[in-house]
């Protein structure tokens, strides 16, 4: 068998992977939030109190994949219905803030390490989860249903967390040296959405390509 098999559309789709995925990302998603149950209280007491649907980045890319998974394993009859919208908009979104979200959570880890942040086993607990977002939105490109308009709408909703979260102070809590360099860090952020969507954009093209030879 070859390895390729293991990425193909074939395997993918397979329900007991659907269902293995379904329940590690719900999981995650579960663990996401109350990694983060810290600063959603802060934020709660100190700001305005819709903006704590901004607070916790990661988790919700993660919730959106988790709900993209639940539309292949209880698959609905072709529908041009407000539940496709729905479907195609939860998809572009899980992969745009996925793919998104596991690198910035990979490179802001180890950004701070290099500044002296010493890295401990959490640290490295996350940044194999976070590739892992980024790896898995990516490879389910091709089941999903999603196209450029719905990349486009989710990169503008990532983007709008990029501004709220540097405008308002309610980015994820970062490694202590990185507080020196907001800066460089929110320019970061706000590049990695256009390489997410980019990243999206390039998967979704490589799926049409290939779809007849899958």
């Amino acid at each position: 068998m070859r390895l390729s098999f293991y990425w193909s559309r074939s395997f993918l789709s397979q329900r007991w992977v659907l269902w293995g995925l379904f329940i590690a990302n719900l999981l995650g998603t579960i663990y996401g939030y109350y990694w983060y149950g810290a600063q959603l209280q802060y934020t709660w007491s100190h700001n305005l109190k819709w903006q704590i649907i901004f607070v916790p980045d990661s988790p919700t890319a993660s919730l959106f994949f988790t709900l993209a998974l639940l539309f292949l394993l209880f698959p609905m009859k072709e529908s041009k219905g407000w539940l496709h919208v729905v479907r195609v908009l939860i998809e572009g979104l899980a992969v745009v803030t996925s793919v998104k979200y596991g690198i910035w959570a990979c490179a802001i880890i180890f950004a701070g390490a290099n500044l002296g942040e010493p890295l401990i086993w959490q640290d490295w607990m996350l940044v194999g989860s976070h590739l892992a977002m980024a790896v898995e939105a990516l490879l389910f490109v091709r089941l999903f249903k999603f196209g450029p308009l719905a990349i486009a709408i989710a990169a503008a909703w990532t983007w709008l967390n990029d501004i709220l979260d540097y405008t308002y102070d309610i980015f994820p809590w970062l490694p202590g040296p990185l507080y020196n360099h907001l800066g460089k860090v929110s320019m970061f952020t706000c590049i990695l959405t256009g390489l997410s969507a980019a990243a999206a954009l390039a998967a979704w093209m490589y799926r049409k390509h290939t779809d007849h030879l899958d």
